[in-house]
Order: structure tokens, then sequence, then C-alpha cells
């Protein structure tokens, strides 16, 4: 009885365990870090640059019901950002054409309606046909698997480029569950300059 236990709790804690929080591909380990994006303003930029950083990476909206969500985004960023944090938006059109704008237009509205600091990156491709390679990686390797529902997915990375959380649409930025997940791996010990 004891031994059917044992492997039974053997079993789940294999089953519990993280799939995919850094697959190899060709040799190299695969996270958030080995991508590039382009910028909101064309300029390529490689994840690996935010290295030892706490990331929230989200597909963004300008005319969807979600959209009020860069406030909180942006208070976030403000808060945290002294401790080694990052928003990194990235604005797709998937869902029912709610970011028609080209990156320009995408850019000024962020910043007059929201004033917005955090990165902005160029519009993507998040589900479906085309998706990016990032998100490609979210949503097929990431031990938090599934397709973008919705506007305003979140994943919570590390600062080791793991994917720790994904939180959906209706999940405020600055919601308690939210919150607590990003503190917890935020470096302590960090202060504003």
């Amino acid at each position: 009885m004891i031994r059917a236990l044992m492997i039974c709790l053997l079993i789940g804690a294999v089953v519990l365990m993280p799939t995919g929080a850094a697959r190899a591909q060709g040799g190299k380990t695969m996270n958030v870090h080995s991508f590039s994006m382009k910028t909101i303003d064309g300029d390529l930029k490689s994840l690996s640059d935010y290295k030892g950083k706490v990331l929230l990476i989200v597909n963004t909206a300008s005319r969807c019901g979600f959209t009020p969500q860069y406030a909180p985004l942006e208070a976030l960023y403000e808060k945290y950002r002294a401790r080694g944090f990052e928003v990194l938006a990235f604005p797709a059109n998937e869902f029912l054409g709610q970011e028609p704008g080209s990156d320009a237009e995408i850019k000024s509205f962020c910043s007059l309606k929201y004033k917005t600091t955090f990165p902005l990156y160029a519009k993507s491709v998040v589900k479906g046909k085309g998706i990016s390679d990032l998100y490609r990686y979210l949503t097929e390797q990431s031990p938090f698997q599934g397709e973008i529902a919705w506007n305003f997915n979140k994943f919570l990375v590390n600062g080791n480029g793991d994917v720790v959380a994904r939180f959906g649409s209706r999940v405020d930025p600055l919601a308690n569950e939210l919150v607590e997940a990003l503190e917890a791996i935020l470096p302590s010990g960090v202060t504003a300059p």
C-alpha cells in the first residue's frame, strides 16, 4: 500500500512539474530571452536585453473593452520598474479588428491617452496564421500553453526568461493575484534611484 502511494505521489510530482519552461531546440535552451522583436519604432530588439528583469508580456489593443487596462499597466510599471520590472506591450489585431491602427498611430494613442512609458512593440500576430515566434513559444511551449483567447492576456516572466504565470484578460494588472505573483519573483533589496 505504501509503495503504491509513493508511486502515485512520484507520478503526480512529475505531472505537476512545469513542461517546456525552457525547451531545447538545436541544442539551445529556449525561453523568452531567445527571441528578438521589432519595437514600435521599427528597431529589432533582443529580449535577452531584459536578462535579470521581471517581465509582464501583454497583447494589447486600442479599441477593446479591456483597453483601459493600459492605465493600471502603467501604474504597475511605475511602481516596480526601479526593482527590475518591465511591461512589454504587443499590439495585436486578431480579435474583431480591435487594433486597426499603424504602429505610429498605436504609439500616439498610448502616449496621449494613457501616458504609457513602458516598452511598446510593433503590431504582432498572437494567434493563428502568421503567429510570431515569441507568441508561438508562449502558447505552445511555455508551461502555460493555450491559444490567446482575447486582448490583454498577460504572461509573467522571471529574470531568467522563464514564464512563471499567465493571467487572462479579465485579470486587472493591479489585481492581488497578479501583484503577489510579481512581488514573489522581483529582486529584493533594489531601491529606486
